[in-house]
């Protein structure tokens, strides 16, 4: 199950969308909606780290440092989101953690993509 990454990319997919509804719910001032989505979205962070972790032990052995580095920029990605979802329910600002997400987002996802599991998007 763990020799390719669909798992991994599944439960980052998903929530994606959960993180998508949940900023969405939370701008239309549907409070308890948006709670009950964040929760959810709580237990894909948990499945994301999970399936993320199996793969670093699994396949680490190919690039040490860099799947290390994606990792790390994961679970910036994972409390970004989780910080802009808590920051808007306290009706705080969030642009720097937007921009944060965003750029983290992009250097996970490329570090993903050209990694030997990954796509060869980028040879």
């Amino acid at each position: 199950m763990f020799d390719n990454t669909h798992a991994h990319i599944t439960t980052w997919t998903i929530a994606i969308i959960l993180f998508a509804v949940a900023v969405f719910l939370r701008k239309t001032g549907n409070k308890k909606a948006a709670t009950i989505v964040q929760m959810i979205l709580r237990v894909f962070y948990l499945l994301i780290i999970a399936t993320g972790v199996i793969l670093f032990s699994k396949h680490s052995s190919y690039d040490p440092a860099l799947y290390g580095i994606k990792f790390l920029f994961g679970l910036i990605v994972i409390a970004m989101m989780e910080m802009i979802l808590v920051r808007l329910k306290l009706d705080k600002k969030t642009g720097m953690f937007w921009v944060i997400l965003i750029i983290s987002f992009i250097i996970t996802f490329y570090i993903g993509a050209k990694l030997p599991l990954g796509w060869n998007w980028f040879a």
